[in-house]
């Protein structure tokens, strides 16, 4: 170690990107520069992912404890606000739902809405549970306003963003070397082991060059140098329970009002993502290349775009799935180098910033502790798992009927995944486990929103006459109405507050 009494004092972050540029924006804003150095080494050689640019509300907290102003960062990131995720052909071709930041409003004798929505469903013809939710309300009518300029149960919703994830990279890397991180630019070669603790005591960069260190965080992306070739630990594949392993990604111009949703479109072997941008859409196309070449994939991607292709489509190939441990010795992998999980609830930049957090929280004096580093991996292991069932969940019930889509009705559950499931048809609950990213609101957009209907509900809610329910429901329907009609467009809202500088 470097320090007096084997303290730690060197934090080495091997790769950019998102994932190394978060994580030493965390490290610098949270460790005095008089205890610790930063280190980030990256080659301008090695081009980012960026598969995914939207995100999740968690976003904004991460940009609020490094100080980030909003309008400042959504403007230099050519960004855009977004409300949640529209599904188009999900479930079945036609289907057509809405994963919003938000709830169905306040609970109605102790049960949830969505328990009563169910009942009168029952009773008759009822518009979809999206109309009560505030994020589609908005949403739907292309209309925006932060929930701090709302009152009341109008402001009971979330907003997270669009952005492009290089200019992303870019703004946190002057925020972090503006608190002292040092830039090193190299290609890491390999990274060198103590012969005696089977720590990693320094990275070789090309030219011979070394890079020593107490603690290394490992974001060299899929390559997982560090974590997963130095240290040899093992990875877990997902893909009998999430067979996409290829996306393919394009930019195209432009095109109509910026819609502050992303939206998701379901194909014969895989989905379509379409993220607006203030300069661009970004599109792309993720699928399984066992039912769809790699050919077929680009021309349906093309097919479904409403701009002008402003570039050839880059082919990504990824394993779903996790690395056994992701703090192993003093190596912690985050972003990529620590798994994958294919972008379709945009959770790629919550597990970066929950990672970084996670590492503060059990951030070692000295000698990293096996207990600390069990913990941090029990944790870390988790929330993989949770996002991994929710992003299953969207596929396993589906009617439609290609070969992809019949394979996952048909296959085997993780057993959380099932337990879920099980007691959702049988009252229309959704237990939570442990670390949950998604609530039970969110769980409930999707299955509803795919028609995946329980057999009952919730025998308390017939205490409420259903001529009085019906008022109720109908009274918070006609209040959103209202309330998002005070929004301004989201386009407007842009342009008066954050529009990019250069959105050529």
């Amino acid at each position: 170690m470097g320090g007096p009494d084997n303290r730690i004092t060197r934090y080495v972050v091997a790769g950019g990107g998102s994932a190394g540029w978060i994580t030493a924006a965390v490290l610098a804003r949270f460790l005095p520069p008089s205890s610790a150095s930063i280190t980030l080494v990256e080659s301008e050689e090695i081009g980012i992912i960026g598969v995914g640019e939207a995100t999740v509300p968690l976003i904004g907290q991460l940009n609020a404890l490094l100080g980030i102003h909003e309008p400042d960062f959504v403007s230099a990131t050519n960004g855009t606000f977004k409300l949640g995720i529209e599904f188009a052909d999900w479930g079945e071709t036609g289907n057509r739902h809405f994963h919003g930041f938000g709830d169905f409003g306040e609970d109605i004798a102790g049960l949830p809405p969505h328990q009563y929505w169910l009942k009168l469903r029952e009773a008759g013809p009822v518009a979809p549970l999206s109309e009560w939710s505030m994020p589609w309300a908005a949403a739907q009518r292309d209309r925006f306003a932060p929930p701090q300029a709302m009152k009341g149960e109008a402001a009971e919703f979330r907003h997270a963003y669009h952005f492009d994830a290089a200019l992303y990279a870019a703004y946190l890397r002057r925020l972090a070397e503006s608190k002292g991180v040092t830039r090193t630019e190299g290609r890491i070669l390999e990274a060198a082991r103590d012969g005696g603790t089977g720590l990693v005591s320094h990275l070789i960069l090309d030219g011979g060059r070394r890079v020593e260190g107490d603690v290394f965080i490992d974001c060299t992306g899929f390559a997982s140098l560090l974590l997963g070739q130095t240290m040899g630990v093992a990875y877990r594949d997902w893909s009998e329970w999430l067979p996409c392993d290829r996306a393919a990604a394009v930019p195209s111009s432009r095109a109509g009002r910026l819609t502050p949703f992303t939206r998701s479109t379901a194909l014969s072997a895989g989905w379509q993502w379409r993220i607006p941008l203030q300069n661009r859409t970004g599109n792309g196309h993720v699928y399984a290349s066992r039912f769809l070449s790699d050919d077929e994939a680009v021309a349906q991607l093309l097919a479904g775009i409403d701009g002008e292709v402003l570039a050839e489509p880059r082919l990504l190939r990824f394993t779903p799935g996790r690395r056994e441990r992701f703090w192993e010795g003093n190596v912690i992998a985050i972003g990529l180098a620590a798994g994958f999980l294919e972008p379709l609830e945009s959770t790629a930049l919550q597990l970066i910033q929950t990672g970084a957090m996670r590492l503060l929280e059990f951030l070692p004096c000295g000698t990293p502790d096996p207990a600390l580093i069990a913990e941090y991996n029990r944790q870390t292991a988790l929330e993989y798992e949770r996002i991994r069932d929710f992003i299953i969940a969207h596929y396993c019930r589906s009617r439609r009927d290609e070969p992809l889509w019949r394979e996952v009705a048909a296959m085997d559950l993780p057993e959380t995944l099932a337990h879920k499931l099980t007691v959702w048809d049988a009252c229309g609950r959704v237990p939570l486990y442990d670390l949950e990213s998604h609530q039970e609101p969110s769980w409930v957009s999707i299955l509803i929103g795919q028609d995946i209907l329980p057999r009952h509900y919730n025998p308390r809610v017939d205490a409420v006459p259903e001529d009085q329910l019906r008022s109720i429901m109908e009274q918070r329907r006609q209040f959103l109405a209202q309330a998002v009609q005070r929004m301004p467009g989201h386009d407007y809202f842009i342009s008066r507050t954050c529009a990019a500088q250069d959105t050529a």
